[in-house]
């Protein structure tokens, strides 16, 4: 008879099998209620799994990662229900929890209308009302087969025929509807109760243009109100925040159809990029690193002893020149080897840094692509360590601290760290692949960070270290890197002469701190809304005349603060002083200056910040260490 250990460290004894449900009803009711599932002996199974032997058992409420899936694979579920009653015509395919909330795929006859969503999330709250439980059934592949074939769900015979094995499959039923899935599921449908559909999007059956064109019904699911209203709420936020429209407000780019998914930098914008990329520079320079410039155009041969050509072949551009075969760079890094290869390398010569802003191309799924944040035409804040195994943990070390000192700069203070150990499938031996992961991992220990492990989550070719940001809204967004290469400098002959005079091959560090320049410059737009710190702003003073007769006194406070660093415009326009405020603080300029005939017969200005303070009457140079002093440490690059 089984006995059951709990997390707790207590047991119960049963002298009958017993279910998940049974074990949290005899520990109490409120338990029994909240339960949507279990983990026996560390596997999730639904609260109707019976335990016929002595096991560890964990009950999984809402409070629980897990249990929060569970509700949404769930909802999921009751979505599709929802939609075989409104449109039994309709086919089912995939319903997946992601990010969030979850989606699911439907086949139908015409395209589904805001109306048509309405109705879905009614006919889920019904029912969710009928409280349907849930339960589970196994058949063998040919019933599962022929159960979906009868019902006209020709997908889910598709996706069962494509799942490898003999194995019986796990059916879920809750009223007359039935679904293919793994589980576990939410014991019945009234434990989902707080959801929400969010919007209508097109997506191929399998992924495949090829293939037809399905519906995808996008949804939320929470385990309570205040829940999903603070994500409601987060949604709201992220709208006003949109990089697409604040760029557009701002006049810092735009996009069209004459080339897809690359950028028309506009002044303003342009501004903004070259403050983010001189900043890098000065940080490489300041940092050991010599910068590169490489050829956008090479031979598809290097390509093809990189192993590009082979697995990335599809996602490159490429051309033909006088019967050679190119392709338009999508990375860096087997030109900074090749660059490397120029002239004998001693020991003495590593580590050696190289950088480059270097413009790569890659073909990206016009469906993917998304303003600055996934473009085809990308530069990246690029560089690559040349070291011995004995420096990797050293120059990591290095790394981090850069790392960290460019995100505080930027205004971000929250990075989530994960380790990427060694993939089934690699190159390189074990012993260095153990070197090169312990160096990572007591790197990150030495600068106390806490981070999370990813076994088997590391490229073929070495481990790696990724750093995320969480922006303002909670939001998270990889963009640091660095990966150790033990493959590429071999497969292109690189080689330096090691101290017992040997030749040996170098360690490759790839690295990378805000990733995309691109994709970077949009996180800060929505991170701060447009409105930039000063030493990032494109512009960061408007004066502002009210009547001609101080035009040319504004004219000469603008000469001045611009021979002083500041970037600063001028109105000189016939308006109403009001209108001119009003205009250039939607601009979210850090500061207004205004000048009348008092502040030209004192040869000052008055000072508005962007918040709307009045600063009162300054001098020019006061005003010029005011914000000086705003940009301490930025100021070699504002």
């Amino acid at each position: 008879m089984p006995l059951i250990r709990l997390p707790d460290g207590s047991e119960r004894k049963f002298d009958h099998p017993v279910t998940v449900a049974d074990v949290a009803q005899s520990i109490g009711a409120g338990l029994a209620r909240a339960a949507l599932a279990g983990r026996v002996n560390g596997q999730l199974v639904d609260v109707s799994f019976s335990i016929e032997a002595d096991a560890d058992l964990a009950i999984v409420t809402d409070k629980d990662p897990e249990g929060l899936a569970i509700i949404r694979h769930s909802t999921a579920h009751l979505l599709a229900q929802a939609v075989k009653a409104l449109f039994p015509e309709a086919q089912a395919t995939i319903g997946p929890v992601i990010e969030d909330g979850f989606y699911y795929d439907f086949s139908y006859k015409r395209s589904f209308t805001p109306e048509d969503l309405a109705a879905m999330e009614k006919k889920m709250a019904e029912i969710v009302q009928r409280d349907l439980p849930v339960t589970r059934s196994v058949l063998p592949r040919s019933d599962a087969i022929r159960f979906f074939k009868e019902r006209g769900e020709h997908y889910k015979a598709q996706i069962i025929e494509s799942i490898p094995g003999d194995e019986a499959l796990s059916l879920y039923t809750q009223g007359e509807f039935t679904d293919l899935c793994r589980g576990p599921h939410a014991p019945s449908t009234g434990k989902l109760k707080i959801f929400k559909l969010m919007k209508l999007a097109g997506a191929y059956w399998r992924g495949d243009a090829k293939n037809e064109m399905l519906q995808r019904v996008y949804g939320t699911a929470w385990a309570k109100k205040e829940a999903l209203a603070a994500y409601l709420h987060r949604l709201e936020e992220a709208e006003k925040r949109d990089h697409r429209k604040i760029g557009k407000q701002l006049d810092l780019f735009h996009f069209q159809d004459e080339a897809p998914g690359m950028v028309f930098w506009h002044p303003k914008g342009w501004v903004l990029y070259q403050i983010v990329e001189q900043y890098m520079r000065r940080i490489f320079r300041e940092n050991g690193y010599q910068e590169v410039r490489t050829p956008q155009v090479v031979d598809h041969s290097l390509w093809v002893k990189t192993g590009h050509w082979e697995n990335f072949r599809e996602d490159m551009f490429t051309t033909r020149i006088e019967e050679r075969e190119y392709a338009i760079k999508p990375m860096n890094c087997p030109c900074h080897v090749l660059i490397f290869n120029q002239g004998l390398k001693s020991y003495r010569d590593l580590p050696l840094r190289l950088a480059e802003f270097g413009s790569c191309h890659r073909n990206e799924p016009s469906g993917s692509l998304h303003g600055v944040m996934r473009v085809r035409n990308l530069t990246q804040d690029d560089a690559h360590i040349f070291c011995t195994e004995d420096q990797i943990q050293e120059e990591v070390g290095r790394f981090i601290d850069l790392l960290q000192t460019v995100y505080t700069d930027f205004g971000f203070n929250d990075i989530i760290v994960k380790l990427s150990t060694r993939p089934e499938k690699r190159v390189g031996a074990d012993d260095v692949w153990d070197k090169a992961e312990a160096a990572l991992a007591t790197a990150l220990d030495n600068k106390k960070l806490d981070w999370r492990l990813q076994p088997g989550e590391g490229a073929f070719y070495g481990p790696k270290i990724e750093f995320t940001l969480k922006d303002c809204l909670g939001r998270h967004w990889q963009c640091g890197t660095i990966q150790v290469d033990f493959s590429m400098p071999g497969r292109l002959d690189a080689s330096y002469i090691a101290e017992d005079s040997s030749r040996r091959v170098p360690v490759m560090l790839h690295r990378a701190i805000l990733g995309s320049l691109e994709r970077f410059i949009g996180i800060l737009i929505e991170h701060h809304t447009g409105a930039f710190p000063a030493w990032l702003a494109p512009v960061q003073v408007a004066v502002l005349n009210i009547t001609d007769d101080q035009a040319g006194y504004a004219e000469q406070v603008t000469r001045y603060l611009t021979k002083n660093g500041i970037r600063t415009e001028s109105d000189l326009r016939n308006e109403k002083i009001t209108y001119k405020i009003r205009e250039h603080s939607l601009q979210r300029l850090p500061y207004l200056l205004i000048v009348g005939n008092k502040e030209m017969a004192s040869q000052q200005v008055a000072v508005r910040t962007r918040k709307g303070e009045d600063l009162g009457p300054m001098s020019l140079d006061a005003f010029i260490e005011r914000v000086t002093n705003e940009m301490a440490g930025m100021g070699s690059v504002a």
